[in-house]
């Protein structure tokens, strides 16, 4: 009998999640298992650390504060741009891969902006991620363990985005927005 693959880095996951914070308010669910790289992009330092040693079918309960989440909530990354340089039919919580032409050439260009304020005029642009500031509760679950391929490897990541607010190089050149960018 094949004994389990233990997770250790350069191996792939499939977890699922419950994410709260502390007052216990639900923030997500990913009930479908999702595979993720570990050793690379995809995962949170603090939850790649917490899985090493684990197998499939093992839980695990952890809180994390902010800088080991998604970093404090930095006001500096918050845009007021022209209402006209966007799309008639914004709504709030809509993200765009970068600021359109005619926004602040200061703003960082590999972020991932949200909508969080549509005036007349103007709209208030935030490239925080959701869940900056936040401190969590994550309870996973780990369905399944495998080794990486060489492909995965090399790229350091299965391209699940949940865990960054950076766009890859070849995201960025992939044509228009595709509308709200969720969590998973």
């Amino acid at each position: 009998m094949k004994s389990p693959i233990t997770i250790t880095e350069q191996c792939v996951v499939a977890l699922t999640w419950t994410l709260k914070d502390t007052l216990g308010e639900e923030l997500d669910v990913l009930d479908e298992p999702i595979e993720f790289f570990v050793g690379g992009n995809d995962l949170l330092a603090k939850i790649e650390e917490a899985l090493q040693g684990h197998e499939a079918g093992d839980t695990l309960d952890l809180h994390l504060e902010p800088q080991d989440a998604f970093g404090d909530y930095d006001d500096r990354l918050l845009f007021l741009e022209p209402r006209h340089l966007f799309p008639a039919e914004l709504e709030e919580g809509m993200g765009f891969e970068g600021l359109p032409a005619g926004c602040n050439p200061s703003a960082p260009k590999d972020r991932i902006y949200f909508v969080s304020d549509i005036y007349p005029d103007h709209v208030v642009l935030d490239a925080n991620h959701p869940l900056a500031g936040i401190a969590l509760r994550i309870a996973l679950k780990v369905h399944s363990v495998r080794e990486a391929e060489e492909s995965e490897v090399g790229a350091g990541s299965l391209g699940t985005g949940f865990f960054s607010m950076q766009i890859t190089p070849n995201a960025a050149d992939d044509g228009p927005d595709d509308g709200p960018t969720t969590l998973h």
